[in-house]
């Protein structure tokens, strides 16, 4: 090999080849960041690497577990006997990888808040006690976090280089950019102690709030990238924000997710389901996660229906076309099925605005209206007591999903008195496609060098693995030239 000509690309890359080595035997912390301050021999590695992945792609398909749960908590803070509450709410047999919360009226519903500038108090004790309650349940030791979750602009993970992990990029630019924060990552993870779950996205407008955390070693498996949000004004003359929807988009390796939370209007009256269609229709319309500067090489989508896996949830307040006392019957009886012939968002999904979105069988009682907190008794109803507002128990807080490669594992309500609604979660198993290549392996040189080389003889490896590269580096010329 010494008498391959050093201009030629097989000798350019030997020289590479043998500069990164002596590096990284003297700097630890050596990585692909000397890519981008050499000579022109890093023009050279990025064609390398870049025609190593589109000649011998392949695409892996792993699982997630997202737990989805809405809950409308009529304006209380998180005091008291939430905390119990909500640990037994987010407390399913096995942890989820994923969670996503949505909560309505985190805030009463007042002049004051609808109209005045955002107050972040709530959404910041609402996310200290669902990662105290996520980390004590699953993880260690919980400290308090630096919340530094995305509120406008998007966020680009960077995973933990380490030879024992997968690679997977989708080009060069993107190895280059993970290993240049990945020093950055090591100092974060000493801040957050042994917790488990990281916020990776929190977004409040008015009363509706979305919370997104994410198992910790998830972030080192996987690339995560452009986590952007977005929200939508639809209340009072269809833009203030007693009405509103708060969105997360976010890529996991090839596989684009999107979380809505909304809180939609009010109201049994005629005409009121059609209030609720149009602010769909407007949440459909109006959120978009703009291309920023922060973005990563790939396209990421733009609206809400671009995305593979799509959650909606929240207090949608579709009701029961159904008079009060048969409902009541239908309840008393339990038969839910007889009770779903006259949900209003089922219309919708047969024709209507969630035309093709899919709900889980509901097997559970209307989670609205209950008479008040600590009660387990519907608001209403004959004889009707005093004070108490007539409303025939529906179910207002629900979870949809859209796309392919998701699979509903449960769906169910849970009973916390807390407010008059009761929270309602789903766990669903999801498919994500991760992009790799083989030929990649070769920046993690050391891990396939105790694969390849002879017991005790680390150079004769590193040889061998240098002329395995060389020769289907010249053979790729060759074949190119021919063409």
């Amino acid at each position: 090999m010494d008498d391959i000509n050093p201009n030629s690309s097989s000798g350019r890359f030997r020289k590479w080849f043998k500069r990164k080595h002596k590096h990284k035997q003297t700097d630890p912390y050596y990585d692909l960041d000397e890519l981008s301050d050499g000579d022109g021999d890093n023009d050279f590695m990025e064609d390398v690497y870049i025609n190593s992945f589109e000649m011998d792609p392949c695409t892996s398909t792993n699982e997630l577990r997202i737990f989805v749960g809405t809950w409308n908590v009529a304006g209380r803070s998180p005091v008291g006997s939430l905390a119990v509450d909500l640990d037994e709410w987010l407390k399913p047999q096995d942890a989820a990888d994923i969670y996503v919360l949505g909560f309505q009226e985190i805030v009463p519903l007042k002049t004051r808040t609808v109209i005045g500038a955002e107050d972040p108090t709530e959404e910041t004790n609402w996310n200290l006690l669902i990662g105290k309650t996520l980390n004590q349940n699953f993880g260690g030791p919980w400290f308090t976090p630096i919340l530094n979750s995305i509120s406008s602009d998007n966020y680009h993970h960077v995973k933990v280089p380490d030879t024992e992990k997968r690679a997977s990029f989708s080009s060069i630019t993107d190895s280059i950019r993970m290993r240049r924060r990945s020093r950055t990552h090591r100092r974060q993870q000493l801040f957050l102690g042994d917790s488990k779950y990281k916020l990776m996205a929190s977004k409040k407008m008015v009363g509706v709030f979305i919370s997104v955390w994410m198992k910790k070693e998830l972030l080192n498996k996987y690339l995560v990238s452009n986590v952007k949000v977005s929200s939508v004004a639809c209340g009072i003359m269809g833009y203030l924000g007693n009405k509103a929807s708060v969105s997360v988009s976010m890529s996991i390796d090839s596989t684009s997710f999107c979380f809505i939370a909304a809180h939609l209007a009010s109201g049994e009256k005629s005409g009121d389901e059609g209030r609720r269609n149009r602010q769909v229709s407007e949440i459909f319309k109006r959120t978009s996660f703009p291309q920023s500067a922060n973005d990563d090489d790939n396209l990421h989508p733009l609206t809400i229906l671009g995305h593979d896996r799509i959650f909606w949830f929240g207090d949608l307040n579709y009701r029961l076309d159904l008079e009060d006392n048969l409902a009541r019957y239908l309840i008393k009886k339990q038969d839910w099925k007889a009770l779903q012939e006259f949900d209003q968002l089922r219309k919708e999904q047969d024709g209507g605005v969630f035309e093709g979105w899919r709900e889980g069988n509901i097997k559970f009682a209307p989670t609205y209206k209950y008479s008040s907190s600590n009660c387990n008794r519907y608001s209403g109803g004959l004889p009707n007591r005093s004070g108490e507002k007539q409303r025939t128990p529906a179910w207002c807080d629900r979870i949809l999903w859209h796309g392919k490669g998701v699979k509903l594992l449960c769906y169910f309500r849970s009973e916390s008195k807390f407010s008059d609604h009761r929270p309602v979660s789903a766990l669903f198993s999801t498919q994500i496609e991760v992009m790799k290549s083989t030929n990649s392996r070769f920046l993690d040189e050391d891990a396939i060098f105790s694969k390849i080389r002879p017991p005790g003889n680390k150079e004769e490896g590193k040889s061998t693995l240098l002329s395995l590269i060389v020769k289907r580096t010249e053979a790729s010329s060759t074949q190119m030239q021919k063409l």
